[in-house]
């Protein structure tokens, strides 16, 4: 039996059930622990209660602690420095990284008229949106998706910004007015991917996540994490990444894009890599974007 520790919410029991499934068609008993973590409960900005990790620390207290065997996370609220004991067994296909726009009547970004309120509880969503220069009035907001959703169907805002992989995996893509393209809004480092976490040392739990590990999105997400790292930022700073693999002139090749909040403004820059070294990749664009 593999204890797979979740956290309580809509979204990130959807994305529980989704490993648990993948794991049971593999043939293993899988077994869901519900946890209550920091951010559940805890209603204030995330950069006041901790940024980084508030959505993670009790899961990974439980996996030390030996009452769950695997856990998993969105990969952006992950801090990217590791946790001694604990590695990350797998991390499956990522789900479209986009961010997405909920508008009344059916709006896109640009219809929007000026001094339209637009909710959205990251500091990097905020960063980029106001460097479009469409005089948006940016509000921060905590809740799970159906109270950020109701925001809007309620009047209190003219719109939200969400991850698009989290309404795919709740089956709400219908209440999308429009996906957001990432040369305007660029998403989170490992936005749309799972991390599933297990203890370094559990042999047969990381033998039973291997089938489930996508290399290519692996690769991606650890440059984007590696650049979000570099930059000592916490995932409420404004900082956005994304990397793709792509097919370069001598074979398959990694391309990340990053950007970076910065005094009003937002610095973007790209830079590509061999797919077999996304940790050197990020560090690089990272200190490039440093040094502009």
């Amino acid at each position: 039996m593999i204890r797979l520790g979740t956290r309580r919410s809509a979204l990130a029991t959807a994305q529980s059930n989704l490993v648990a499934d993948s794991l049971r068609a593999l043939g293993h008993e899988v077994e869901l622990v519900l946890i209550t973590t920091v951010g559940d409960v805890n209603r204030a900005p995330m950069a006041q209660i901790g940024g980084t990790g508030v959505f993670v620390s009790a899961l990974r207290d439980a996996l030390v602690a030996d009452q769950i065997d695997i856990a998993v996370h969105s990969l952006k609220d992950l801090p990217t420095t590791p946790l001694d004991g604990l590695t990350l067994g797998a991390i499956p296909l990522r789900e479209d990284p986009r961010d997405v726009l909920v508008a009344r009547d059916g709006l896109s970004l640009g219809e929007l008229p000026p001094g339209a309120v637009v909710g959205t509880g990251s500091l990097r969503r905020q960063a980029q949106l106001d460097a479009l220069g469409l005089g948006l009035e940016l509000t921060g907001i905590r809740g799970n998706v159906d109270t950020r959703i109701a925001m809007v169907a309620d009047g209190k805002l003219d719109a939200v910004v969400l991850a698009r992989a989290g309404l795919a995996r709740l089956g709400r893509l219908d209440e999308v007015t429009e996906t957001l393209d990432p040369i305007q809004v660029l998403p989170a480092p490992g936005q749309g991917a799972l991390g599933i976490e297990c203890r370094a040392d559990d042999v047969a739990v990381l033998a039973a996540l291997a089938p489930l590990d996508d290399a290519a999105t692996r690769a991606a997400v650890t440059a984007e994490r590696q650049l979000l790292a570099t930059l000592e930022a916490g995932c409420s700073a404004p900082v956005g990444a994304l990397a793709e693999v792509v097919e370069g002139e001598d074979g398959p090749e990694l391309w990340l894009r990053g950007a970076l909040g910065q005094d009003g403004g937002v610095r973007r820059l790209s830079a590509n890599g061999p797919v077999d070294d996304p940790v050197s990749l990020g560090r690089a664009l990272a200190k490039e974007l440093l040094e502009e």
